[in-house]
């Protein structure tokens, strides 16, 4: 295990199983609440593992108990708006790197993916969901819009009249219709959310490793080419 900062950790599995697999894990308590740090520590994270040739597949991970949040509003309430600019850039950067990792990536979805917790696990290829998980993208209720890429990738997912009635209304959704949506690909009970995503994942170890990131990267080509960043989001 590295512990690259002190609330994002990459944990690489050495038994012979999953060889390949590893874990990009948020780890701040009580609600995995996003600040500019954690984001950069994001950041750094998702660079290592698509740097690491010991990497071959990812799970994206908030623990058992809770995906993420969203911003913490503690920290939103500081910030002035310069800063407030710097902290949208920041969170864009980190949900384009996980984004980008040039290996398959899949998010773990347990408790709650709220807000930019939900735009994080839209930057993966694949998404497991615990089938009491709640959903939202509720920017909206403190006066703001979805940041970090998060209006695209929702209508992305789940098309545009939708992405603007979940934006809009700010309201809470569970997993059922979040898998209707297609914003999540998988449902299972709740203690199984780890170990779902972990066999996804593991479906593409022994992969050719470079094919396998030039069709992510070509994929993800034709959706950027439709989906036009948002603004503020340059």
């Amino acid at each position: 295990m590295g512990v690259l900062s002190e609330f994002v950790s990459v944990v690489v599995s050495d038994g012979s199983r999953d060889a390949g697999l590893a874990m990009l894990l948020l780890s701040r308590p009580p609600t995995n609440a996003m600040t500019r740090q954690v984001y950069r520590e994001i950041v750094a994270a998702a660079d290592e593992l698509g740097r690491r040739d010991d990497v071959a597949a990812v799970i994206v991970f908030g623990g058992h108990e809770i995906f993420s949040a969203g911003d913490d509003p503690g920290e939103l309430g500081t910030l002035t708006p310069q800063e407030a600019e710097a902290a949208d850039r920041v969170r864009r950067a980190a949900v384009d790197a996980v984004a980008a990792i040039p290996k398959p990536t899949v998010a773990a979805i347990t408790g709650y993916a709220l807000g930019a917790g939900l735009t994080l696990a839209l930057a993966a290829d694949w998404r497991v969901a615990g089938d009491n998980v709640k959903f939202g993208a509720t920017e909206i209720l403190a006066g703001l819009v979805p940041g970090g890429g998060g209006m695209a990738r929702l209508a992305r997912a789940a098309g545009a009249s939708k992405a603007k009635e979940l934006v809009f209304s700010g309201r809470f959704f569970d997993a059922e219709e979040a898998l209707a949506l297609g914003l999540v690909d998988e449902m299972v009970a709740p203690d199984d959310v780890y170990d779902a995503a972990a066999a996804w994942a593991r479906r593409f170890l022994d992969g050719p490793a470079h094919a396998l990131a030039a069709a992510k990267a070509g994929i993800d080509s034709v959706f950027d080419a439709v989906f036009d960043p948002e603004p503020g989001d340059d």
